[in-house]
């Protein structure tokens, strides 16, 4: 069948005539973006809705006996729901942004970038094969330096692009490593081809544990877990639909999508599980704690963000695939809509991001409010939203497993609720706190529809799901009763105390320095680079400088030099000069002939 290649070449097709064919025509570029994510969803559609799919398999290379790589691709249920998901929102964005970037100089380089992400992104998701997912994988890391650094002429941009690109290729080296023992062991990259070969991993505990915890390196760079997340909030620097696409919806979601793929690498060691439940868990508590102190309104999302992705790597590492998915599906769902609706707010304050200068914008804002609040609902998990369902699914899988991680989990949710209606009382309830705020009108159509439809699957999704069969729900009564219970009580609790701090304030009552500064993560590693790399840094430069410029090269040379001075003193270009040092000569070979 060809549907599935011309879903992974339509935007790449896009990429490259938007870059060859439109440097004159801005307007064209988002017309020919637009209509490649359109044809890949509308071809994703057909696929999910068809019970068997198969694609064309091509050898790519081939060592006889030794090496093997295919281009092939995945199509059953997980990769079939993840292009839909992937190529809809994909597509929605692309909308989004013919209104958010609709004066922007770079329009064109934007869409080609965006065309290319969806290429890559959809690569990942129908790659059968380590090699093929690793290029692909790469390739999402470097779109994304592109996209968070559209504006690359403010050194902010600049910086934050550098700082993901680099971050994320620390996790990268260590999923490259992770790939080579696993081909090492079973002699194959081939997905279908590595499960049935795992026992040569499984009779080495220490071999597979290391493996495993390495092909998981790549899920902590993509998906921002401790300690590699401090990339995330950083990239907020980008255009906001860039966030909504990449930093909510699918690049950050590739890392628990790569773990599920391969989870019967990641799931046949018992101390990885643990070590990988602990990372998420530390996440997203983390992540939610420096939630609390933040005041730019796309910072406290993508500290969610991280958040919500704990939760995620904590219900793979307790060996629940559907719950991760589950949580990934009706996230994407509702944090590309509180992106988007952040995203109108900020045009319409002329790129205002500092929550203390809006509030009363539920009244000037009325879609962008209530799409908003929709979107904020999800997050924190209030019946009947998506979010209450698929949250509530990893609480009570944490608590049927690990009693400290569900301890954790439960506190987590209680700051989520917390921050959340932190940034909604003071962004759209009370007084406006600014001229831009009293003066704000509502979002363009072609800002708002894309609102409405993601609120729509924020509200609705976790039914659609739910009803798809795609989590079991323990059948202990006790569990299905109390676990909720617990995760609504945490809610009300942390909504009201939100509500009793921050109503009709005007500044921020609580001031704590060390979640405002983000547990100083960002000292620690300026100060760790300073110490290693940058001391190795400034060792080579004198080395360089005062060794070898100034003793070998730079000795050789001034030697050189003086003896090519003492022999300019020879070279006088006078002939009396020349007869006076020949007799001088004479003189000399006729004293050292008789006296000695």
């Amino acid at each position: 069948m060809k549907l599935p290649w011309i879903i992974l070449l339509a935007p790449l097709v896009s990429a490259v005539a938007i870059t060859l064919f439109t440097r004159r025509w801005k307007t064209l570029s988002s017309s020919i973006s637009i209509a490649a994510v359109l044809v890949s969803f509308t071809c994703s559609c057909l696929i999910f809705t068809q019970p068997s799919v198969a694609a064309a398999e091509f050898t790519w290379i081939r060592i006889s006996g030794v090496f093997q790589v295919p281009l092939g691709l995945t199509l059953d249920q997980l990769s079939k729901t993840m292009l839909v998901l992937v190529s809809g929102i994909g597509a929605a964005i692309h909308i989004y942004s013919l209104g958010y970037m609709r004066d922007d100089e770079g329009k064109s380089r934007y869409f080609a970038a965006l065309s290319l992400f969806m290429f890559a992104m959809l690569g990942i998701v129908l790659s059968n094969n380590f090699v093929m997912l690793f290029i692909f994988w790469e390739l999402v890391g470097f779109t994304s330096y592109v996209l968070i650094g559209h504006w690359f002429y403010r050194d902010a941009a600049a910086d934050a692009a550098n700082k993901a690109f680099i971050t994320t290729r620390i996790g990268d080296f260590g999923f490259m490593i992770g790939i080579l023992m696993v081909w090492m062991a079973t002699g194959s990259v081939v997905f279908a081809e590595i499960a049935p070969r795992m026992s040569t991993l499984t009779g080495h505990s220490l071999f597979l544990t290391i493996a495993a915890l390495l092909v998981f390196c790549g899920a902590v760079g993509k998906s921002a877990q401790f300690p590699l997340h401090v990339w995330l909030p950083d990239a907020m620097e980008g255009p906001t639909p860039i966030s909504a696409l990449i930093h909510a919806a699918t690049m950050v979601a590739a890392g628990v999508y790569m773990l599920v793929r391969v989870a019967f690498v990641v799931q046949a060691s018992q101390t990885a599980l643990l070590i990988i439940a602990w990372v998420g868990t530390i996440t997203a508590v983390m992540a939610a704690l420096i939630a609390t102190q933040q005041n730019d309104i796309k910072r406290i999302l993508a500290y969610s963000t991280l958040s919500q992705l704990g939760y995620m790597v904590m219900a793979v590492g307790l060996t629940s695939n559907d719950a991760a998915l589950f949580h990934l599906f009706t996230h994407a769902f509702f944090k590309a809509l509180l992106f988007l609706a952040a995203g109108s707010v900020i045009v319409v304050l002329h790129h205002e991001q500092n929550i203390w200068a809006m509030g009363g914008l539920s009244r000037k804002l009325p879609i962008t409010f209530v799409t908003f609040l929709a979107g904020a609902l999800a997050l924190i998990g209030c019946p009947p939203f998506s979010g209450f369902f698929s949250k509530d699914a990893i609480l009570a899988l944490a608590y049927e497993h690990n009693t400290p991680i569900f301890a954790v989990a439960l506190f987590t949710a209680f700051l989520t609720a917390f921050y959340v209606m932190r940034l909604l009382v003071i962004v759209f309830f009370g007084k406006p706190r600014s001229d831009i705020a009293r003066e704000s009108r509502e979002s363009p159509p072609v800002m708002t529809i894309p609102l409405i439809v993601l609120a729509l699957l924020a509200t609705l999704g976790g039914f659609a799901f739910f009803a798809r069969n795609f989590l079991t729900l323990p059948a202990e009564k006790e569990v299905v009763i109390f676990v909720p219970a617990l995760a609504i009580v945490a809610l009300i609790l942390g909504s009201g105390l939100a509500i009793a701090l921050y109503r009709n304030r005007a500044a921020e009552p609580v001031d704590v320095e060390l979640l405002r500064h983000k547990f100083y993560f960002d000292e620690f590693y300026s100060w760790l680079i300073y110490w290693t790399q940058e001391l190795l840094a400034r060792v080579s430069a004198f080395f360089d400088r005062w060794i070898i410029d100034a003793g070998a090269v730079g000795g050789s040379s001034r030697g050189t030099w003086g003896i090519g001075a003492l022999l300019r003193l020879v070279q006088v270009g006078n002939l009396q000069a020349y007869t006076f040092l020949f007799g001088l000569g004479v003189i000399a070979i006729i004293y050292f002939a008789v006296f000695h």
